[in-house]
């Protein structure tokens, strides 16, 4: 899959993947044993231990309203995602996790570009003990964007030793428009229940330097772009 490092700048190791293009599975692209996928429901299901972890992978155009669930139902399990998207039209990015698999762990790690009006949402929801869900958000958002970012915790009675973590940072344009919403439902006392929600701006040192290297103000602000979606 040396398409996804040469146009998406996406590193893939040794797992069970899903790819999604544009909002469409491509099963073609995808190697996977120990999961089902539901076309109707939009909605990844993992019911037996993998050998390896679960990499879902999410790249291209976002536009409309979107749902995206996983269920995790096995214990043991590692389930990571890797999303790269571009919104250019209006879209509502709406991300469930469920973890219902005793010492599973889920890690998302998701990178927008918006020219538009967009609203995510991501729920990480804990059903067994010893579960954890973390998802770091990287948006950029640009001139007369609309952003609303919405993260939800929600840990079960009776359910100990669970983490969730979800953050969003913003690089943000001086047009955009920018609302951060968190939300928890802690029912049992966590092992780690954290949100943050942080605005990047770069500083005068940084700017500085890169102008002493001769770049003009288009590439610097290209290069500090990158740098804070790769981070």
């Amino acid at each position: 899959m040396s398409y996804l490092w040469q146009e998406f700048n996406i590193k893939t190791f040794e797992a069970e993947t899903l790819v999604f293009r544009d909002g469409v599975f491509c099963d073609e692209l995808s190697e996977y044993k120990s999961v089902s996928f539901d076309s109707q429901k939009n909605q990844v299901c993992v019911n037996k231990t993998p050998k390896l972890p679960i990499h879902i992978i999410y790249i291209g155009e976002i536009a409309g309203n979107i749902d995206f669930n996983i269920d995790i139902n096995s214990d043991d399990t590692n389930v990571i995602m890797t999303l790269k998207t571009v919104c250019k039209k209006p879209a509502f990015l709406n991300i469930f996790i469920k973890n219902a698999g005793k010492n599973s762990v889920f890690n998302g790690k998701n990178i927008v570009k918006n020219h538009s009006s967009l609203k995510i949402a991501i729920k990480g929801q804990h059903l067994s003990v010893n579960t954890g869900i973390f998802v770091k958000n990287r948006v950029a958002a640009y001139k007369d964007s609309e952003n609303y970012m919405q993260g939800i915790a929600d840990i079960e009675k009776n359910l100990s030793d669970c983490e969730n973590d979800i953050s969003f940072s913003v690089l943000a344009d001086d047009n955009a428009q920018i609302t951060m919403k968190p939300i928890q439902y802690i029912n049992s006392v966590p092992k780690n229940a954290s949100h943050s929600a942080s605005l990047y701006k770069p500083n005068d040192a940084m700017i500085y330097y890169l102008r002493t290297s001769g770049l003009s103000g288009h590439e610097i602000k290209q290069i500090l772009e990158q740098a804070f979606l790769d981070e």
